[in-house]
Formats: structure tokens, sequence, C-alpha cells
């Protein structure tokens, strides 16, 4: 610590005189316990001091406190300025510090205690320079920063930042985790209580426990909707304020099962408000006779015909079961029947309007139209509850992956020499003689010259001889080597409703001969000939056809059909030849997960060899006297398949701007460069969106 200035000398002086004054006090200045009289206090003389400081640099009164609170105390070289603190009457040394805090706060400077030691910082800092943390009020003085930790029980943290933030100070900082509800407070400690009775007056449980309200009459998911308009008009019309919380709104749920709504309602008054609307709209229906049975449900999911078959095929059997006199059938005819008849048919009507029942679907509105009573009725309703609701869907992407690679060589040697002359005439060659084509040494020299065939690929080299001033080929070699390689990456996906088979097919509608017949026309005189084929169109192609099935474990079965057909270069005199590969199992995939259908590893090789027995076994000097080729093809073709389950429309929705986006990032690349002679710019491009949005329409370019 550096000496203490002499100007200030004597402020400190005072101090310490005034600290020892206290210290000389006769004990007997004191009041007696003996004389009854209670102690004023119960500060001993020896802890109080005086403080007199006036304009001292804060530094140097840093120094006295440290000495007077016996503490140890740090500046930051940015604390500068004077100081000025005083005491009217003595004060406990604790009193002291606090004071000397609150003097350094007002001139906006901080203290923080890290581990025994007190630093002061400009305030701006404090939070920076550690502290005391801790989950309960702290045992500091108030002047001093520290960190609090407010854990939530009821209410959301995020609600009180706004209510909070302008209580604390400039400087200092509120954040939320919202992994346990918490608020996270930096400030003084005497702000911190402040903000704790604020929190603790908050935090207290607004929503209501549950509460089961069983309907008699009404069905649960057809007065729901109903209740839940009603509640929220009441919330914008002022009868109740609209709560900020989603935690905390009122919440109904329609139990099919026991025909009862569950409510959570925000307060109290809430609740009763939500009790009485279900009460009241609780009612026997006005309708009496038959008119009154007559039902319509509109579906959401479900469609109505299926949905309809099936409620049929559910009460026939329940019907089937019961038998005995007087159980009714239920009708399944398209429309509902009058009563007609003698009055036995009159009863018997009478008993399908109390027990029976009729189900009709209306395609045009997806909804069902149900003739039953009212017990029914509400099986009925029950049954649809179940089945109306939204199924899952299935993204299923193939990956078909094929990898080619094919390798030949050809080496080989011919000539033709003659034996001997008679004149001008040849009396006998002597040669060999391989191959077909460009690739046989006779057929290129008596050919070639005239176009009709062109020497073979690879290298060619030959010599000539010339008899009677003709050119003839005597000698030709031929050198070739062949490499291909083939990668191919196909990846249909397609998505499909769970239990519903989907196809996908890329590729090209082929016509194929499948028959001709040729009419002379022979009577009409006019010699004309009408050829007929009959042409049968197929589809070459990627063929990929798919039903899955989920179960309740998130396993996926599918039955899957897929083909990968080509068309052959090749043409032989039946027509033409296509290369198909296809795959049909029932397979068994987890959710998310790649599994292999099946493949193909095929390795070939083949090689021939034409050559002159005895001479070409020769070394080196048989190489003039063979020809020789080989080749090796190598494929592989695997297929690969991996089923995503999507259950709601967020996993839809993002998988689907997932491929918008990356379609479009193609489309961008895909641009032309510009070009100052071609003014015809800009290829085709998908509209932007916003994050998280559905694309908008954008004007074309011209």
């Amino acid at each position: 610590m550096n000496r203490i200035a002499p100007k200030h000398c004597a402020s400190l002086a005072l101090v310490l005189c005034a600290h020892t004054w206290a210290q000389a006090q006769p004990a007997a200045n004191a009041p007696s316990a003996a004389s009854g009289t209670a102690p004023r206090s119960t500060q001993k003389p020896s802890d109080q001091v005086s403080l007199n400081f006036t304009n001292t640099e804060i530094s140097e009164v840093a120094r006295a406190m440290a000495l007077i609170a016996g503490r140890s105390v740090v500046l930051d070289p940015r604390v500068k300025g004077t100081l000025t603190l005083n005491t009217d009457r003595p004060v406990s040394r604790a009193a002291a510090f606090n004071q000397f805090l609150a003097a350094l706060r007002l001139q906006g400077y901080a203290v923080v205690e890290s581990a025994g030691l007190y630093k002061i910082v400009p305030e701006a800092e404090a939070k920076l320079q550690g502290g005391n943390v801790s989950d309960q009020p702290l045992p500091v003085p108030g002047n001093q920063i520290a960190t609090q930790i407010f854990r939530l029980s009821h209410e959301n943290a995020n609600n009180l930042v706004p209510i909070l933030r302008p209580l604390i100070s400039p400087n200092n900082t509120i954040n939320v985790n919202p992994g346990n509800n918490s608020l996270v407070v930096t400030d003084y400690a005497e702000n911190l209580l402040r903000v704790g009775r604020i929190v603790a007056a908050l935090d207290i449980p607004n929503a209501t426990d549950l509460e089961i309200i069983p309907l008699k009459h009404a069905i649960a998911s057809d007065l729901l909707p109903l209740v839940n308009r009603l509640l929220e008009s009441q919330s914008t019309g002022g009868a109740a304020p609209a709560q900020s919380d989603t935690s905390y709104r009122t919440t109904l749920i329609a139990e099919a099962r026991s025909n009862a709504i569950i409510i959570r309602a925000a307060n109290p008054a809430r609740l009763a408000l939500a009790r009485s609307l279900v009460e009241r709209l609780d009612q026997p229906s006005s309708l009496a006779g038959p008119a009154g049975n007559i039902h319509v449900v509109y579906l959401k999911n479900a469609e109505a015909a299926k949905l309809a078959a099936t409620l049929r095929a559910a009460i026939a059997a329940g019907d089937a079961r019961a038998g005995g006199a007087g159980a009714a059938t239920l009708t399944t005819g398209a429309a509902p029947t009058g009563a007609t008849g003698s009055a036995a048919g009159g009863v018997q009507n009478q008993n399908l309007a109390l027990t029976g029942g009729q189900i009709q679907a209306e395609p045009s509105t997806n909804a069902l139209i149900i003739s039953a009573p009212e017990p029914l009725y509400r099986q009925l309703r029950a049954v649809i509850d179940q089945l109306d609701t939204r199924r899952a869907q299935v993204l299923v992407e193939s990956l078909i992956v094929e990898v080619r690679a094919e390798k030949a060589e050809e080496f080989g040697i011919q000539w033709q020499a003659p034996l001997g002359r008679r004149g001008d005439g040849t009396i006998g060659f002597l040669g060999t003689n391989f191959g077909t084509g460009g690739d046989n040494i006779l057929t290129l020299q008596t050919q070639g010259a005239s176009g009709r065939v062109s020497p073979g690929q690879g290298l060619n080299f030959g010599f000539l001889s010339r008899a009677g001033g003709v050119y003839t080929l005597s000698m030709l070699g031929r050198f070739l080597q062949e490499s291909g390689d083939g990668n191919i990456l196909s990846t249909p996906t397609l998505l499909t409703l769970d239990n519903e088979e989907a196809k996908i097919v890329v590729g090209q509608n082929v016509p194929f001969v499948t028959g001709q017949y040729t009419n002379a026309n022979v009577g009409s005189g006019s010699g004309s000939v009408n050829p007929f084929q009959t042409i049968e169109r197929r589809d070459v192609g990627l063929t990929l056809r798919v039903k899955p099935q989920i179960s309740e474990s998130g396993t996926v079965r599918m039955q899957i059909f897929q083909e990968v057909s080509s068309i052959s270069p090749t043409v032989n005199s039946s027509g033409r030849i296509t290369n198909k590969r296809s795959i049909e199992s029932n397979v068994l995939v987890e959710d998310g997960t790649i599994v292999v259908l099946g493949g193909l590893l095929r390795d070939e090789f083949s090689g021939n060899e034409d050559k002159i027995p005895g001479l070409s076994d020769i070394p080196l000097l048989g190489r003039l006297f063979k020809s020789e080729g080989r080749k090796r093809n190598k494929s592989n073709l695997m297929v690969f398949l991996r089923p995503i389950v999507v259950r709601d429309a967020a996993a839809s929705h993002s998988l689907s701007l997932d491929r918008y986006d990356l379609m479009r990032g193609l489309q961008q690349n895909a641009q032309p460069t510009a070009n100052p002679v071609l003014r015809l710019e800009g290829a085709p491009v998908l509209p932007s969106r916003s994050p998280g949005q559905a694309p908008t329409a954008s004007p074309a370019k011209p």
C-alpha cells in the first residue's frame, strides 16, 4: 500500500483520535446495571468511530476505512476523485464502512467482495468482477454488489422480466434461465431484498385444479368448440382479462370415452364461467319424434365413405350377435325410409327408430348423416372420435447406387506375304488373318480404299508392298486398351399416408411392336399394300411403389416394389431389348434408419485368343503369329431405403421447406453467366420465402 499523503494526515489523525478517545472513556460513564436503567446501546464504546473526511482522495479514504473496518480493500485504477464523508456522532465500524459504500455508490463506484477481498470498481464493471452468488438473501451490506438466483414455482420467469427490469440499476443485469424457470439478478444487496419481496408476491399459483364435468345430453366433442369460442369472446370483450401466458390460460379438453369435458381454468372466476356455460348448453334436444334422431357429423381427417362402411359393418355385426326377437337390424340403404305398411309395419319401424339406425356418407362435405336414437348415436360418436384422428405420414427415401468399371485390352499382329512369282502373277501367299471388319487384314486391304471398311479402334500400324504398280497391305498391327467407369445415384422420394400405397414413376413411355399384319388389297385392283402394326407402350425408367404401416412402437412395416429399367443399345431381330432390375419385398424398419433392400455384385472376365499352333508358342517371336483380347466388367448395385415418420403438420412443413430450399439453391447455382451479346438471361427460380413461412409467389422474368 502506498504511503499516505501529508496533506491528508490531519483527517486520518482526527479519525484515529476519535477512535482513541472512544476507547479511553471510563466505564463509570456508562449506566449502571444496578440502578435498574437499561443501557442505551449494546455497542461497546470501543467499537464506535467518528468520520471527518472533506474533499479527500478516494484512495486515502479507502485506506483509512480498510484500517477501521479491518478489511482488505483494492482500488481499480479507474477509480479517481475526492470524497466527503462526515458523521455527526460516533457510529459502529460496520455502519461507518456501509456509509463509505453508500458514498462510493453516489459517485458511480461499487464494491464487490471476492474471497474476502473488497474491490472498488466502476459500477458498470461490477457485474463482471464476481461477487457473492446465492439463491437466498445475502448477509452483506446493502450498498454492495451481489448476485441472487430466484427460482419460481408458479409464475413464468419471462413474464416477470418486464416488471423487474425498471427496478434494477441500469448498469446491472437480470436474466432468465428457461430450463428451470429462474431469474438471475445482479444488483445492490438492498435492492435484491426488494426484488425478492416482489417475486414472492407474484409467484403464486394462479391456475385451478382440474375439474371433470360429465355431460348428460350433448356430445363432448361437439360442445367443446362452442364453449372455447364463448370463453375467448368473454376474454376479449372485457369480462375477464386475457392472459399473456398460455400456461395459465383456461384449457378445455373433450374426453370421448366418458363423454365429459376436462377444465383447467386460470382462476376460480374463469372456472365458474366455464362450468356455467357447459351446464347451460348441456340440454336435451328440443326436436321431438324421429326427426330429432338425425345428426350430421363433419369429419376432420377420415374419409366419409370408408368410415360409413366401417360403422355399418360394426353395428350389423353387433346386431347379429345380439339376435333374438325384437332386435332391430341396422338399415344400410342410401337414404332413410319412412314408416309405411300396416300396423305391424308401423311397430317394426317404431322399433327401428328406438334401437336401430342408418348411416349415410356425404362426400361433398366429407360428413356423415346418422339417423339413430340417442343411446346408439352416443356410441357411434365415441367410435367416430377415435377413428377420425390425424393419420401419420411416412416420407420414404430410396437410394439406388450403381457403380460400374469396364476394362478391355487387345493386341495382335497380322501379315501376308507372297511365296513366289511367275511374271506379274502371284502363285502363292503365306500369312495370318484374325478378326473381322476393320480388324482383319484382308478385309481392310480389299475394302479400305473404297471406304466401306475403316480401321479398328486403337493404334494401327502396317507395311505396304508394291506389286505391278499396286500397293497391298502386307502387315497390320493393332493395339487397344479401353476403360470405362460409371457411377449412378438415384434417390426417388415420396410421401404417403399411413397404410396407403403410393407410387412414383420417373422415365419414358417407350413403344414396343407386339405384332404386324400386311393387307395387299387384292380385290380392290389398286395393288396397294396396307401394313398394320400393334404397339404396346411400357414405362422404362425408375418405378417405386410402397405401402407403409406404422406400429405403436414407431416401427415401420413396408411393402416395397422397386424397378430400374433401361433400353439396351443392341437390337435383335425380335425388337428392342430392355435391361431390368427389380426388388419386391416386405421389410421392417425403425423410424429414420437406413436399411439395405438388396443388391447385386457382379464381376465378369472374358478373354479370346487367335493364334497359329506351334509358332505362337515361340518366346517373343510367337507374338507375330497371334491376336489376343481380354475384357473385365465389374458392377455393384445396391438399393437402400429410409422411412421418416411425419406425425404432425410442423414436421411435414419442416421437411417440405428443407426440400424447397434445396431445389431453390440448385436453381440459383444454375443461372447462366452474363453475356453482353445475349440479352436473354435469368433461368426460372422458385420464389423466395421468409424463414419459417411458406413461399410467396413472385412474377417471372420476361
